[in-house]
């Protein structure tokens, strides 16, 4: 059996501009990009990391440097998810190995997932925590979304407020909330009832992880989904009764080996299927694209908030997501 050369980079994506969630204000996203390297061909992966659980740029090149024996040894992307853990560090090396099979085997990632030829997915485009106003002229200027994601912050009155804003701003978008933990449940009744008559689809992680059991007898009017809740595989199993809908991060599960894992366990347990993502280039947006033709719902805006993409880059044209083959993936990627 052959041998790979590995190398892992870090690097500072710079936001065009602040963006708040609960709790949280992003003005850059640190990521780690992985080639694997055969002596003939290369595969890339980028991995961003879990902000919240402390799975930042220093702990991913770490964790790569521990595994480099095992990862050189050219292992298969089950192996890895018994080399790696979940989490960024992971999800860079699993998407090198996909680009680096597809490129060796002359195929696509697509095809090697048993995928038809990948089309293009009507994405979320996300609306950072503000005030009201600030929030409906955001949703204006987003003239080509088809679906808006707004976060809130757990200020349940001012949260109505910019719920009633971006709506009266664009009634014409699928909408959905994402909560970012920032709820306690005795809000969720009084939540979800203003969501519910401003039309909106989705409830996204309305608890702090560690609270999921308070779902359990909840009767929402909206389909809540799992995001900072449902971690890897072995979560989805916990989402019957509490979420009606997984969302998957390629940066929380560890890459799209074990996201299409997820995608067809939350199938099997009659759940709804998303995609979501980190702040991250069009590099990490791709393997999450292949992921998206599975889905239900795709949240894959990460290199719209970003002041410099690389390139080539994933596409948005009419609301709509598509990575093409110069991006990753495929024989035609451009190796850098």
């Amino acid at each position: 059996m052959g041998r790979l050369t590995l190398r892992a980079a870090a690097d500072t994506l710079r936001l065009a501009r602040p963006f708040r969630i609960s709790g949280y204000v992003f003005e850059t996203s640190d990521v780690v990009t992985v080639t694997l390297d055969d002596g003939t061909h290369r595969g890339r992966g980028e991995g961003a990391g879990v902000y919240y659980l402390g799975d930042d740029v220093p702990h991913m090149l770490a964790a790569i440097e521990r595994a480099r024996t095992a990862i050189e040894a050219m292992p298969s992307r089950e192996e890895l998810r018994a080399i790696l853990p979940p989490g960024g560090a992971r999800n860079a090396v699993d998407a090198a190995l996909w680009e680096l099979e597809a490129i060796r085997d002359g195929t696509s990632v697509a095809v090697l997932a048993g995928l038809d030829t990948p089309r293009p997915v009507r994405t979320t485009f996300t609306i950072g925590a503000d005030a009201p106003d600030a929030m409906a002229a955001s949703a204006r200027n987003y003239a080509d979304a088809l679906a808006i994601k707004m976060k809130l912050t757990g200020e349940l009155d001012l949260d109505i407020d910019r719920v009633r804003a971006v709506r009266a701003a664009r009634a014409d978008v699928w909408l959905g909330v994402d909560g970012n933990q920032g709820f306690e449940l005795g809000d969720l009744e009084r939540l979800t009832a203003a969501l519910v008559d401003h039309d909106v689809a989705l409830l996204e992680q309305p608890l702090a992880r560690g609270r999921e059991a308070d779902l359990e007898g909840f009767d929402s009017p909206l389909p809540i989904a799992g995001d900072e809740s449902i971690l890897s595989l072995a979560d989805v199993l916990t989402a019957p009764g509490r979420f009606d809908v997984v969302n998957i991060k390629l940066d929380k599960c560890g890459g799209l080996t074990e996201g299409l894992l997820m995608a067809a366990e939350a199938r099997r347990l009659g759940l709804g299927v998303m995609v979501g993502t980190m702040v991250c280039s069009s590099l990490g947006t791709a393997p999450g694209f292949v992921l998206g033709q599975v889905c239900d719902l795709v949240d894959l805006d990460g290199p719209t908030f970003l002041a410099n993409d690389v390139s080539p880059s994933v596409s948005y044209r009419d609301g709509m997501l598509f990575a093409g083959p110069e991006v990753w993936g495929t024989p035609d990627a451009v190796m850098a």
